[in-house]
């Protein structure tokens, strides 16, 4: 079937002028940056940096519109609340992925095999403390949060869409969720790895 030159003539008009981009999506909102996050299934360090600066940058930015938010809110009162929970809950997951990142520098023991590395088992064992000590800002801060979220006027108001984040809010308050002691926990084991490593001279291998 042959086209008319009118058919023609708008076929060489849409292919010569170019196409517009569709607008880019601009990532602004704390809302949005949180959905960036995800866990791997690898937990690779390179993840877990990816997931760190995810959710680093969620916690620096504005809320979205409460019409855009994770839970449902109804009420000014349900507004604040769930402004707590989330910033309770983005503290939690950087405190989890310091401990993952700790844990992929971290040396469980020192075996005497490893002495000819001392010096590089030395210096991964300071770059999970760090991991370990900055997980416990972010712990701070969480508890923060969770107090925040606590108040009287908030005792018997639960944000729909959010109950495991409320779960984690009750477990911080009533000590179930304490990442406080874990932490403590693989900071003291660590200090007696670096001991261990400190003591090993040329006889030790």
């Amino acid at each position: 079937m042959r086209t008319g030159p009118l058919v023609a003539a708008l076929v060489f008009l849409l292919l010569a002028v170019p196409a517009r981009d569709a607008d880019a999506y601009v990532v602004r909102y704390k809302e949005q940056f949180y959905k960036l996050y995800h866990v791997h299934y690898q937990q690779d360090p390179d993840d877990v940096m990816e997931n760190i600066y995810w959710l680093e940058r969620a916690i620096e930015a504005d809320f979205a519109n409460p019409l855009y938010a994770l839970g449902k809110i109804g009420t000014k009162k349900e507004w604040e609340k769930y402004r707590y929970i989330v910033m309770m809950h983005l503290n939690l997951k950087l405190v989890e992925q310091h401990l993952r990142l700790g844990l992929k520098w971290d040396k469980q023991v020192a075996y005497f095999y490893n002495a000819p590395w001392k010096r590089q088992n030395l210096e991964s064992l300071d770059t999970a403390e760090t991991c370990y000590r900055t997980a416990l800002v972010y712990w701070t801060e969480a508890k923060i949060w969770a107090e925040r979220a606590n108040v009287k006027e908030f005792r018997f108001l639960y944000i729909e869409g959010l109950q495991a984040w409320e779960d984690e809010r009750e477990g911080i308050l009533r000590g179930t969720l304490d990442y406080g002691r874990t932490i403590g926990r693989e900071l003291a084991r660590l200090e007696k790895v670096r001991a261990d490593f400190l003591a090993m001279d040329a006889n030790t291998y």
